[in-house]
């Protein structure tokens, strides 16, 4: 196994994923039926079913739907075979055409589909109603109420149609020319050519050095290609207010939100509350970090370095599997035994190496295969909880797959649930373990600098992506004009005690939410502020916790965030559980000050 299998220290091989649950490989002839298939029962579905559904009955729609369901499904696992082959590795040109191949395929077949959720939006609510008396169609009844919450946004047929069809040579080839080009780039540090994963990597190592280049290649990298990214992010951003005003979304994030079943005052809520809590979370912490550094500001590359004492503990493979299901069973023996199917079946792709799509995801895939998880790991205590993060992601995907393709996928908003309390859950078990002082301090510390990575910074990213979009919409932004906004919204939410040079005016470059998923970030903080409470509500009352929170997992889409939260006493639209989340953060960071 090549040496990038290991760890940094370790002899233990790292898992890589192997795909063959979906398909045995790109050439295969089961994807190739597929793929044949699905344009088959799509052209026969929009013969049988198109401009017929407002005569059909209750129990013939419900019909309708259950195959429209499994043409879908047969599509999203091509789509995600392709995605997830690419993932692997970005830089293999045969991949990649196969990839751009199955997008181009599918859109073509989707193309048959689409005058279903355009008709179902034409028939009247009473007609709907009458039609949802039957038991078959009720059951769709949340999948129907999200597709019809976009009635007011609907275009005709044929502008849809047409935005539907060119997705692939607008937004879709955008992205693609995006994910190449970082992949592709190489950054040297230390006289070695890096990608961009190795390189953001030693940005959290021990040696100031290694940490101080790494930012200067990686920002010369992106100042090099600067007007390319600037360009992506124009059109992107252009496209978006284009279809936007098409639709009548009345600000850039409304569509985002809707898709998310959150309410604009609820994600309003949510923003003004992290950014009233910059001073006494972020700006305290970082003055404190500066002060253990023997500083009274930090350089932005040693935002997340580890504190002078910590001894950098690596934690190998197996070590990090202990740890997290150790912490999973600990709350609940199913809860480590459905993240126990993860480890013992190839499932984990986590051994770093060139041309792997950066960061870390669970791809849900569909409801009748499973999900795959995928980061690099390098044994540090951030893998571990990265670990920890993905595998909740895994496990979530797991419970919500029974509700069926249409009604398996987590609004955003509460897709990060499981994720984050999986890392909660880890946390607490690592420090409850600690007896030690200063190890007590470096746990704590690496909690809160993650919190406010998830919490603060995401949040900071969104008022970057909204102040960017909103200036678009008023004309084309030069990378500088991008770069100033860049430096303004962190600047505000990391305080003076992080210095900001001109160097780090081109790192919203490398970020790929602000690329493929617009206001993606702000579910990061819903999910940790939410989350917080949560977990809040386990440790006062843990005895039916449990319970409830798998029913909460197993929704998957079929109910929104009230609905779900309520047996917890919870409610994300009262301003007050935000600060209540948030209060979790600043009790961390008041050990901290006390130690």
């Amino acid at each position: 196994m090549p040496d990038d299998t290991k760890p940094a220290g370790s002899a233990a091989p790292l898992p890589v994923w192997d795909l063959a649950d979906l398909y045995p490989g790109a050439k295969s002839p089961a994807l190739t039926a597929d793929l044949e298939r699905a344009a088959g029962d799509a052209r026969s579905f929009r013969e049988r079913y198109e401009s017929k559904l407002a005569g059909l009955s209750g129990a013939e729609l419900a019909a309708a739907v259950r195959l429209y369901e499994a043409i879908g499904e047969r599509l999203g696992r091509l789509q995600s075979y392709a995605q997830l082959a690419y993932a692997a590795d970005m830089t293999d040109p045969e991949l990649g055409r196969f990839h751009q191949t199955i997008m181009e395929r599918s859109t073509d077949i989707a193309s048959d589909l689409l005058f279903f959720t355009l008709e179902i939006n034409r028939i009247e609510d009473d007609a709907l109603a009458a039609k949802l008396k039957a038991p078959d169609l009720a059951h769709y009844r949340p999948w129907l109420e999200r597709i019809r919450a976009f009635r007011p946004h609907q275009l005709s047929d044929e502008v849809e149609q047409t935005l539907h069809q060119k997705q692939i040579t607008g937004a879709a080839a955008w992205q693609r020319l995006f994910d190449e080009t970082t992949a592709e780039m190489r950054f040297l540090v230390d006289g070695k050519p890096l990608g961009i994963e190795g390189a953001l990597t030693l940005l959290t190592d021990r040696d100031g050095r290694l940490r101080r280049e790494a930012a200067k290649a990686i920002a010369g990298g992106f100042r090099e290609r600067i007007k390319t990214f600037a360009l992506i992010s124009n059109t992107l951003a252009k496209d978006k207010e284009i279809e936007d005003r098409w639709r009548h979304f009345p600000r850039p994030v409304s569509a985002r939100n809707l898709a998310n079943h959150v309410e604009d005052e609820v994600v309003d809520a949510l923003v003004a509350a992290v950014k009233a809590h910059y001073a006494p979370l972020s700006h305290r912490y970082y003055r404190l970090k500066a002060k253990w550094f023997g500083r009274s500001e930090l350089d932005y590359w040693d935002r997340n370095a580890p504190l002078p004492d910590d001894t950098d503990r690596e934690f190998d493979w197996p070590a990090a599997r202990g740890m997290v299901l150790g912490a999973y069973g600990a709350f609940s023996p199913k809860l480590a035994e459905l993240g126990r199917r993860f480890f013992d079946r190839p499932w984990i792709d986590a051994a770093p190496r060139e041309g792997k799509a950066p960061g870390a995801f669970a791809h849900p895939t569909v409801p009748s295969a499973h999900p795959y998880l995928l980061m690099s790991y390098r044994g540090r205590a951030r893998d571990v909880m990265t670990l920890a993060h993905e595998l909740g992601h895994g496990v979530h995907q797991l419970l919500a797959a029974p509700q069926g393709a249409l009604m398996a996928e987590t609004p955003l908003t509460l897709a990060e649930t499981a994720s984050v309390f999986g890392e909660m859950l880890t946390f607490r078990a690592l420090l409850d373990a600690e007896r030690d002082p200063k190890r007590r301090r470096i746990l704590i510390a690496g909690k809160v600098e993650d919190m406010l990575n998830t919490v603060v910074r995401q949040i900071a990213m969104h008022e970057f992506e909204r102040r960017f979009h909103d200036a678009r919409r008023e004309s084309e932004q030069t990378a500088e004009e991008i770069g100033r906004i860049w430096l303004e919204t962190q600047t505000e939410a990391l305080g003076a005690a992080i210095r900001l040079d001109a160097d780090y005016s081109v790192f919203w470059a490398y970020i790929p939410h602000f690329i493929h998923s617009a206001f993606y970030v702000y579910a990061y903080a819903f999910g940790d502020c939410l989350v917080n409470s949560l977990y809040a509500v386990y440790r006062e009352r843990p005895a039916d916790f449990p319970d409830k929170y798998f029913a909460l997992l197993a929704a998957g889409g079929s109910k929104n965030h009230r609905e779900l939260l309520a047996p917890f006493g919870l409610d994300a639209g009262d301003p007050a559980f935000w600060s209540k989340g948030l209060g979790v953060i600043g009790g961390l960071i008041d050990e901290l000050e006390a130690l």
